[in-house]
């Protein structure tokens, strides 16, 4: 049996939308290690906001492109409709009440699980958009609003976009899916902090350490102590989220994925739209005929 159509694949507008929005990341992500030593832009406080008031008119081109998809294509196309918002709505709310339940407690995040499972549900152009809204959600339920929020909210959209591109979506169910989800969301897990390190790491640019980063010292310099930045600071953290994203994948995540496939089945998002009249109304022939002369 096929995997139920998701509520907004990826098209030939949403596609080049996200790319563009994913390049425009990671070159705000990295840029730093290319400034130069004087540079007062080192930090990222102060080209967080610019990012910020870029990102959200190119996640909202993402949405747009993924509604204007679903309409162009006459309804035979699932698109991102008025029931893949309110199911955005729901996933995100539960994504951002699930994040304060671990924060503070050795990196524990148990949001991270249900934005892996989401994103291999629901797909790579909806798990994007639901990664992003969940942390803003959650940046506004946490008072956790600062520099480092449009970073957090790309490296998630990230995490879902993977795990709506894993291989096996039409076919791989049970042990064997659980298995390769478990295995990325551990992944995915680390790899988050480590992204997040380039967000946090040039602001102890110019201290006398050996993992400080050094503007204008060449990437084969700045990489080894960015390496070692990651070990001594966040590793301790990453490892305990990733070992409870494994955790939960294995142990829940089967009812969870059962829910949100009998969620997409029922919304039947690549259905064709159809009105029907309600019965007992004239025949559509009456509509033809011409109107009373007065």
């Amino acid at each position: 049996m096929s995997a139920p159509a998701g509520p907004a694949p990826l098209g030939r507008r949403s596609g080049p939308a996200l790319a563009l929005l994913s390049a425009i990341g990671v070159t705000a992500f990295g840029w730093p290690l290319l400034a130069s030593p004087g540079s007062d832009l080192v930090g990222h406080s102060a080209d967080a906001p610019w990012l910020f008031a870029l990102m959200l008119p190119l996640l909202l081109a993402v949405v747009v492109a993924q509604i204007s998809e679903g309409r162009s294509a006459g309804g035979g196309a699932p698109g991102l409709d008025a029931k893949a918002v309110a199911l955005l709505g729901v996933l995100a709310a539960a994504g951002a009440a699930l994040r304060p339940l671990g924060a503070g407690t050795a990196g524990l995040e148990p949001m991270f699980f249900l934005m892996v499972l989401a994103g291999r549900v629901l797909g790579p152009g909806f798990g994007f958009v639901l990664g992003a809204v969940s942390m803003f959600a959650s940046a506004l339920l946490t008072g956790g609003v600062g520099p480092w929020l449009p970073f957090q909210m790309l490296a998630m959209g990230w995490v879902c976009l993977g795990a709506g591109l894993l291989p096996g979506s039409d076919g791989l169910r049970g042990r064997g899916e659980h298995l390769l989800l478990a295995g990325y969301g551990a992944l995915a897990a680390v790899a988050y902090g480590t992204v997040m390190n380039l967000q946090g790491w040039p602001y102890i640019a110019g201290q006398a350490s050996s993992i400080a980063f050094v503007p204008g010292d060449p990437l084969s310099a700045n990489l080894p102590r960015f390496a070692l930045y990651c070990l001594t600071t966040s590793l301790g953290w990453d490892l305990p989220r990733a070992a409870l994203t494994a955790v939960l994948c294995l142990t829940v995540g089967g009812p969870v994925l059962r829910a949100l496939r009998r969620t997409t089945r029922r919304a039947a998002f690549g259905a064709p739209v159809a009105f029907a009249p309600p019965a007992g109304a004239p025949a559509a022939a009456d509509a033809d005929e011409p109107a009373e002369q007065h």
